[in-house]
Parts: C-alpha cells; sequence; structure tokens
C-alpha cells in the first residue's frame, strides 16, 4: 500500500530551546531563511506525500498560521509588486492537503501517535519529528519510503553514535544484514543506562504500520512514565518483522542550541549565496 500521510508531532513546549520558544513554537525557530517545520514538510512533499498531520497543542498557533493563506499579506505584497514573495507565500499554502489533531497531554511520542489513529486507521504512515533535521540529496523520509516498498514493514531511520551519547537514544540490536544500510532488527531499548545493544541510534523518521499502532495499545508506560514509541515498536518486533535503515545524509539535532548552530553553518555553505559571506564571516574571527 502506497504510503501517502506524514505525521508530525508537534505538541512539545520546546524547553531546550528556551527562552526562545518561551512564545513561538519551536517549530518555528528560523533556519536560514524558513522556519524548521517548512524544511521538515517539504522533506515530505519532496518524497511524493500527500497529506499532513500535524499533532499540536494549545501553544501552536503560529504553526498554524504558517501554513494558511494571509490574504491581507498577499494582497499587500501584490500592491507592491513583490510578485516572488507573493508566489512564496502561497506556495507554502498550497504546498499539501492539512489535518491538525490536539494532543491535550505531553504523554510520550507513543501518546501523540495513538492521537491520529482513527485517521490513519489501517494505512502505513510516516513519522517525522521536525526538530531532526536532515541534510541529504535524496529525502530522508525518501529513503525509508523505498526501504518499505521491498518489504512492507516498520522501517526507523538509524544512525551510528558515540558509545558515551547512547543513553540519550532509542537504541537497536541488529538481528540481520540485508545489505550495508538496510537491516532486520532483534531488539531496541529507549536510552539505555548500560549495556547498549549497539552504537545505533533511532533518529526521527519512521515508517510505521497498524502492528506497531496497535501494540501502542497493548504496552505499559517506559521511560520517564511515557508512552514510548520505541517501546511499541520492540514489542512489534517479537511477532513482526521490524527493519531499520541507516540513512544518507547529515542530521541536526535543531531542537538543542549547539545542534541549530551547526545546522545554519552546513545550510549556509550549502547555499551558493550564502557560503561565501560564512566564508568571510568565520574568517574575520579570532577564535581559534
Amino acid at each position: 500500500m502506497k504510503i501517502r500521510t506524514a505525521v508530525y508531532p508537534v505538541a512539545g513546549f520546546g524547553t531546550r530551546m528556551l527562552p526562545a520558544t518561551k512564545a513561538i513554537p519551536k517549530e518555528m525557530i528560523t533556519l536560514i531563511d524558513k522556519p524548521l517545520i517548512q524544511y521538515a514538510v517539504e522533506e515530505a512533499i519532496d518524497a511524493g506525500i500527500e497529506r499532513i498531520i500535524f499533532i499540536t497543542g494549545r501553544t501552536k498557533k503560529a504553526l498554524e498560521d504558517h501554513f494558511d493563506v494571509n490574504v491581507e499579506l498577499n494582497n499587500q505584497l501584490e500592491l507592491s509588486g513583490k510578485i516572488d514573495i507573493l508566489n512564496d507565500m502561497k506556495r507554502i499554502s498550497e504546498m499539501v492537503d492539512i489535518i491538525y489533531v490536539r494532543q491535550k497531554y505531553m504523554l510520550g511520542l507513543g501518546n501523540a501517535i495513538m492521537c491520529v489513529k482513527d485517521i490513519v486507521k489501517d494505512e502505513p504512515f510516516a513519522v517525522i519529528l521536525p526538530d531532526d533535521i536532515i541534510l541529504s540529496k535524496t529525502p530522508a523520509i525518501k529513503q525509508l519510503m523505498e526501504c518499505y516498498d521491498k518489504v512492507e514493514r516498520p522501517i526507523i531511520s538509524l544512525m551510528p553514535v558515540a558509545k558515551n551519547e547512547t543513553s540519550k537514544y532509542g537504541i537497536v540490536e541488529i538481528k540481520e544484514m540485508i545489505t550495508d544500510k538496510f537491516s532486520r532488527l532483534k531488539d531496541m531499548v529507549e536510552k539505555p543506562v548500560n549495556n547498549p545493544p549497539s552504537n545505533m541510534a533511532i533518529i526521527g523518521r519512521y515508517i510505521l504500520t497498524p502492528e506497531v499502532v496497535s501494540a501502542l495499545d497493548k504496552i505499559e508506560k517506559g521511560v520517564g512514565g511515557e508512552l514510548q514509541l520505541t517501546d511499541a515498536l520492540r514489542y512489534t518486533a517479537t511477532y513482526h518483522d521490524v527493519y531499520g535503515y541507516e540513512f544518507e545524509g547529515k542530521r541536526f539535532d535543531c531542537g538543542t542550541k549547539e545542534g541549530l548552530l551547526e545546522a545554519t553553518i552546513n545550510f549556509a555553505a550549502s547555499n551558493e549565496k550564502l557560503k561565501n559571506v560564512l566564508k568571510e564571516a568565520v574568517s574575520s574571527l579570532n577564535i581559534l
């Protein structure tokens, strides 16, 4: 079955980015010239996704407004003759069909996914965490979708991390390597404190199937007293193949100040108009 829906859990408060996120959603923080959420949505559109579901909360009106039509702004841009900017604004509001769902309580990623089960029903769907911005030639979620087309089973995006970083991630245990990037998984643990099963970390891109959603109804709350998606995938793997794919690209955790800074430098370096500005700015610093 074709994957036509991408789900974005965006209800969180963004406490790691305070005070910037006191008044605006963390997903609306700007990377170069676009908010983080727009990068994540464009990734899905470039992969052929037809429908977006945002799982939001009370503080996310700015995000909803960003993808809505602003008639007054469009009229002013037209009157001012700023047609290129006007076309950009229209493109944002016409990108894709969008559904908004409220997550009433912040009880984990698994709880967020449960909020959309009556919408996705028996279809497979993508999940994209917009904190994780991935710079790549082929959209990261498309890489996973291509894997799904081969096996029609849940797919998790993976990335190697340093051993001393494994306690910050969900970590997988590999059962069998299918290719050098694609593997069948045996087990996974959310933020292991001791004895991680590998150094392969789960990153914010998933292809989920109805089996995983059903598993969320059967598992207990996990780390932090929250319903963990990793635990549902682990449960699913006991009776149903679950796969991992080490995506091609560079990932930035833009939910942190350090990650956002690193992403800004890398995206500027890949932009023909900005890379010389970046080079001059860096060369003028006396920090090394």
